[in-house]
C-alpha cells in the first residue's frame, strides 16, 4: 500500500521515473556527442594536447578500444563488433529497467547510465574506439604522477547513475530497517 502511495506522490510532484529517465539518456547523450564533437573538429584537441587546466586536470586526447581501464580492448573488427554488440544488450537490459522503474531516482539513475553507455557505444560504432578527454592526477615527490584513467562525459554521467543507484538502495534499506522496526512509521 505504502508504495501505491509513493509511486502516486511521485507521480504528482512531476516526471514519471520513466520520463525522468528518458529525459536523462537523452541529456546524455546529446551532450556527450556534441562535447565530442566539439573537442574532435572544432578545438582539436588532438593538436592542442595536453592542455593543462589546472594543477590536478589535463584535456587530452585518448583513443580507448575497451572498456573501462581499457579493459577487453578490440583491436580487431570482429572485437569492435562483439563489445557494441555486449554493450548494446547491457543498455538494452538497463533501458528495460528504466522502463519499469517505479521511482523517480530509479528511473535518473538508469537515465544517466543508459545514456552515457550509448555515448560510448556510438564512438565504438563510428570511431571504433571511445574518445576520452578528461585526465585528473597529482604530482607526488614520491611516486611521481598518480594518475586516473582519462574519461569522457559519458563516462560521469555512468559513475554518476550508478552512485545514484548505491545510494537509493541504502536509503530504501535503511527505510525498510526502519519500517520493520516502527510499523506506524511512513516507511513500513
Amino acid at each position: 500500500m505504502s508504495d501505491a502511495i509513493t509511486q502516486e506522490q511521485d507521480q504528482a510532484r512531476g516526471l514519471s521515473p520513466r520520463a525522468l529517465g528518458l529525459w536523462a539518456a537523452a541529456l546524455m547523450l546529446v551532450a556527450d556527442q556534441t562535447h565530442k564533437l566539439w573537442m574532435l573538429n572544432v578545438y582539436d584537441i588532438s593538436s592542442r594536447q595536453p592542455v593543462h587546466v589546472a594543477p590536478f586536470l589535463d584535456l587530452v586526447m585518448a583513443w580507448n578500444p575497451g572498456i573501462s581501464y581499457s579493459l577487453f580492448a578490440a583491436q580487431t573488427p570482429a572485437g569492435r563488433w562483439a563489445l557494441l554488440g555486449v554493450t548494446l544488450l547491457a543498455t538494452l537490459a538497463l533501458f528495460v529497467w528504466m522502463w519499469r522503474a517505479a521511482e523517480r531516482a530509479t528511473g535518473l539513475a538508469l537515465g544517466l547510465v543508459v545514456g552515457g553507455a550509448l555515448g560510448n557505444a556510438y564512438d565504438r560504432w563510428a570511431y571504433g574506439a571511445v574518445a576520452d578527454f578528461f585526465h585528473f592526477f597529482v604530482d607526488t615527490e614520491r611516486w611521481g604522477r598518480v594518475s586516473w584513467y582519462v574519461f569522457n562525459i559519458a563516462d560521469v554521467a555512468i559513475v554518476a547513475g550508478v552512485a545514484l543507484l548505491m545510494y537509493e538502495s541504502f536509503i530504501n534499506d535503511a527505510r525498510r530497517k526502519g519500517g520493520a522496526a516502527n510499523p506506524g512509521s511512513p516507511a513500513g
